[in-house]
């Protein structure tokens, strides 16, 4: 996806519950909106967004079209191990985007 915006702590302590934020920036059209041509622009929706904590998901979310532009996701989790948190959107044509961000945990 375009530019994603992600905020996950560096560093945290074991069992420390840490903030996750993520901001997609995407249009999230519905397909009811018209362009300055007056032609429909098409939908383009992210339908799933999804996070992995050392492999274990810890958040799955499914998208509807009524979603304002650039969703935004707040959520928290239980930091126990260094390792990779990873994140992945999915569109309606199904084109994955993904990202990760490493946590060391002391």
């Amino acid at each position: 996806m375009r530019n994603t915006r992600i905020r996950v702590p560096e560093t945290a302590a074991s069992g420390e519950i840490i903030d996750i934020r993520v901001m997609v920036m995407h249009p999230m059209d519905t397909g009811f909106s018209y362009n300055s041509q007056g032609e429909r622009i098409p939908v383009n929706i992210i339908t799933d967004f999804t996070c992995h904590y050392l492999g274990e998901e810890v958040v799955s979310i499914t998208l509807a079209p009524g979603l304002s532009a650039n969703p935004y996701f707040a959520f928290r989790l239980r930091a126990t191990e260094s390792g990779p948190i990873d994140f992945k959107w999915v569109d309606q044509n199904g084109e994955i985007t993904t990202a990760t961000r490493d946590i060391d945990v002391t």
